[in-house]
């Protein structure tokens, strides 16, 4: 039997940049209305990491009356990069992402 694939015409997609890096943020908030459950996707477009996944891809489902706290879902993908972006491991592969290789 074929998986089942998620109809497309349910998501709404933001393109956004953050810290340089092009995003696509996509959400569907009626991914399951029985249980009050929506979900967004971040995709990178050359899929370069951050700091919620080594992919550039990340997929999160949220309870609606979370997601209606917070904000957008851009409000808050942008308040989970932020968020990540101060781990101790982001800050350094940020910071060794601009330096030059010698070798």
């Amino acid at each position: 039997m074929p998986a089942v694939k998620p109809r497309d015409d349910r998501y709404v997609e933001s393109l956004i940049t953050w810290r340089g890096i092009a995003l696509n943020v996509r959400h569907c908030p009626d991914w399951s209305t029985s249980c009050g459950i929506e979900h967004i996707e971040v995709i990178s477009f050359e899929r370069l990491p951050l700091p919620i996944t080594e992919t550039g891809y990340k997929s999160h489902f949220i309870d609606r009356d979370q997601l209606a706290e917070i904000g957008t879902p851009v409000e808050f993908v942008i308040a989970w990069l932020d968020h990540d972006a101060e781990s101790t491991e982001w800050k350094k592969a940020e910071f060794e992402s601009r330096q030059l290789s010698l070798f």
